[in-house]
């Protein structure tokens, strides 16, 4: 999933050239919505209300996150933002342990705190506080809400469903940010390639295996491997957008995957010592 969202990096950078940030929002999520709810209505139908509501929370909260980081970015260097946004992987084991206090080990913090250090080699080169960045920073925090909801509220059963509804309401709300000012649609063929594979690819593919995949592994862990979108997203812009691979890139990204690969250490060793105390019992 996160390899999918980081190819789209170096897409929209080129497609915001020519189409203003909340219309191709607008355009993305809504497309994404209509195939979904196409291809498999009776999978909302079957939903549990209290699952609807649930996926509709989740969707609000997702929308949001993606308009404030949308504005945000319009007032800050598109690096600093993705650092800032970057920060919900330190957000997301904090929330998990206030709200529903759920243990983290020193061995996930340390990742976390390697994550970080991480981003921000990738990401940041000089930070100012202002507009955009407090935006970005409230962005942020939704996404690690996010990524907590739906660590404690999705199935494997429920997912697909819960995804369409969850794509329904970010379309909804993108469409009434974007319509004020008229809606403006792509223009070229090669736009509508990029938005059509932004939608039911890095859109509908990617919120069904996230809902699918969180209701598998803890939201702590799910935030550290998320850490690994910027990671695929300079590598694409290094092979497909023709930047320069630099040490930044090198030294951030072997920290984002060691962090990645600390917290999977973790998981498999803390699954292996449940499994052994639910043996004696």
């Amino acid at each position: 999933m996160t390899a999918v969202w980081g190819s789209t990096f170096f897409l929209i950078k080129d497609l915001l050239d020519r189409l203003p940030a909340a219309d191709f929002l607008a355009v993305r999520f809504a497309l994404a919505a209509v195939v979904m709810l196409a291809v498999a209505p009776r999978a909302v139908v079957r939903l549990d209300p209290i699952v609807r509501r649930r996926s509709v929370y989740a969707g609000l909260v997702y929308a949001v996150a993606q308009i404030l980081q949308t504005i945000g970015l319009g007032h800050t260097d598109a690096s600093v933002s993705g650092f800032i946004t970057g920060l919900y992987v330190v957000a997301t084991p904090v929330l998990a342990s206030l709200a529903f206090r759920q243990r983290i080990s020193r061995t996930v913090w340390t990742a976390v705190a390697l994550a970080t250090v991480g981003l921000g080699i990738l990401s940041l080169r000089g930070l100012t506080v202002g507009f955009g960045e407090a935006l970005t920073f409230v962005c942020a925090i939704l996404y690690a809400v996010h990524i907590v909801l739906l660590s404690r509220w999705s199935s494997a059963r429920d997912a697909y469903g819960m995804a369409t509804i969850q794509m329904g309401v970010i379309a909804l709300l993108c469409l009434l940010v974007a319509t004020p000012g008229g809606l403006s649609l792509p223009q070229r063929t090669d736009d509508w390639l990029a938005v059509v594979y932004m939608a039911l690819v890095a859109g509908a593919f990617a919120m069904v295996a996230q809902t699918w995949a969180q209701g598998q592994i803890d939201a702590s862990r799910a935030a550290l491997l998320m850490t690994m979108e910027p990671v695929f997203a300079a590598s694409f812009a290094i092979v497909l957008g023709g930047e320069l691979l630099g040490w930044r890139v090198l030294v951030g990204g072997a920290l984002v995957l060691a962090a990645m690969m600390l917290a999977e250490v973790s998981g498999r060793h803390e699954t292996r010592v449940g499994q052994g105390c639910s043996a004696t019992r």
